[in-house]
């Protein structure tokens, strides 16, 4: 369920771009959701980029020898929809929040940024550690449902859960204590010159 109108966001809302590598590509992850995610948050780089907003890509850097995000594996690379351009911001992490071992928290201090919009993979990962952390920071976080994915895995008692309903339990999860949760139409809303 996702809010349709939000109120005006600060021009210094960072677009934060989660882990949007080729390693997801790789059959080893299985069945995902959201097929159309790389699409909508390529349509939000382009709007953020075209409104001069401040944006960041995340990159994982695995240190597991056989993680498909593990630098120097083809699927260390950025996805070609959402790829950094010369000179964009690319943070480097090795855990799944991206405040973890990084400057992210200082680098947004210094840019005065009270508000992030997320995007990016794994929305029960990597998504909901950075979102979790950035709300507890004090961050006004908005999630963008259809611009982020997950995959299917067992719950805790072993029942098979698929990659739409660990994406829906995360978001429930998030929303209303760490972030708000939207679509992208919202943020583009929210965001219109």
């Amino acid at each position: 369920m996702s809010a349709t109108t939000l109120p005006p966001l600060p021009a210094n809302t960072v677009l934060l771009l989660i882990d949007m590598q080729q390693a997801v590509d790789h059959p080893s992850w299985g069945e995902r959701n959201n097929p159309q995610a790389e699409t909508v948050a390529a349509q939000l780089l382009a709007h953020w980029r075209s409104q001069r907003r401040p944006l960041c890509h995340v990159r994982h850097d695995s240190l597991a020898a056989d993680s498909t995000y593990r630098p120097g594996q083809p699927g260390h690379a950025f996805k070609p929809e959402v790829a950094p351009l010369p000179g964009e911001w690319v943070l480097a992490k090795q855990t799944n929040s991206a405040f973890i071992g990084t400057d992210l928290q200082a680098q947004l201090a210094a840019m005065g940024c009270i508000s992030l919009v997320v995007v990016g993979v794994a929305t029960s990962n990597s998504v909901e550690a950075t979102v979790r952390m950035a709300g507890n920071l004090g961050f006004t976080v908005y999630l963008v449902e259809d611009a982020c994915f997950t995959f299917g895995r067992a719950d805790w008692s072993g029942r098979w859960r698929t990659a739409g309903e660990v994406h829906e339990m995360s978001l429930a999860n998030q929303h209303g204590e760490y972030c708000q949760v939207a679509d992208a139409a919202a943020i583009l809303a929210a965001t219109a010159a």
